[in-house]
């Protein structure tokens, strides 16, 4: 275990930078802090490059590779690599996962497209909320945040481990579900708006949801199978897209 006392170190800057997206697509690395989401990858068969402690005894809960690197931090350490206010002390360096971003041949299942999703917390909730509906898969179009954003993933709070995230053109993904005779479920309200309560819980579905100012592009409108509104009882104009998304996926997947 090699002992780190100084934020000058050039190792604790590699750490600091890997909160930008630059240095994460430059190292294929990525950094995650606290004990949930350490215990989460460590579930999920995830090997650490490296680990950063405060307190060594901390390791002892921990099956680590002989192959990772081990490092003890000081708390003034901790502070400066962390992301969040309050750093449980703890932190580990991932390799980043490639994006799915070929439309696979099988998109039977339930799915979720997210057109140009853009804040961390928004994208984070939907990927628990999918994760939790026991979607098939998560995927992002447009220019959706980056998945090893660090606030993205705390919000994911070890989603990411569990279920598929993929990346790529929805406008693909909707000629593939077409392809296949699968329903595309936009949100969108209008004319021919259908409320979700009325479309029944299909076996295989893509839901989509669409950015938080501007909503569904116009290409992907057009391509939906049905389009679904939330009725809404009280004065409010719209709800989050974070919100909706999980009211929906679980009307649509609860028979």
């Amino acid at each position: 275990m090699e002992i780190l006392t100084s934020n000058q170190n050039q190792r604790v800057k590699d750490w600091k930078k890997l909160q930008s997206k630059k240095q994460r697509t430059k190292t294929s690395s990525y950094i995650i802090e606290g004990w949930h989401l350490i215990d989460e990858a460590q579930k999920s068969g995830k090997e650490f490059e490296e680990i950063m402690v405060v307190d060594p005894d901390d390791l002892d809960d921990l099956n680590i590779s002989s192959s990772t690197s081990i490092f003890q931090i000081t708390e003034e350490i901790a502070d400066h690599i962390s992301s969040t206010k309050t750093p449980q002390g703890i932190f580990a360096v991932l390799p980043t996962e490639s994006y799915h971003e070929e439309v696979p041949d099988d998109v039977k299942g339930r799915w979720i497209l997210l057109d140009n999703v853009q804040d961390p917390g928004n994208l984070g909730t939907i990927v628990r909320t999918a994760d939790a509906a026991g979607l098939k898969g998560v995927v992002l179009g447009g220019s959706s945040v980056d998945i090893y954003n660090p606030k993205l993933i705390r919000s994911m709070q070890g989603s990411h481990f569990h279920i598929a995230l993929y990346s790529g053109d929805l406008d693909e993904w909707m000629n593939k579900f077409k392809q296949n005779e699968i329903p595309v479920f936009g949100t969108e309200l209008n004319e021919n708006a259908k409320s979700y309560k009325d479309v029944g819980h299909p076996s295989d579905f893509a839901l989509v949801m669409g950015n938080e100012g501007n909503g569904m592009s116009e290409s992907l409108l057009s391509k939906t199978t049905q389009n679904l509104y939330i009725p809404m009882n009280g004065n409010a104009e719209s709800l989050n897209v974070a919100v909706a998304a999980g009211i929906v996926m679980f009307q649509l997947v609860n028979s």
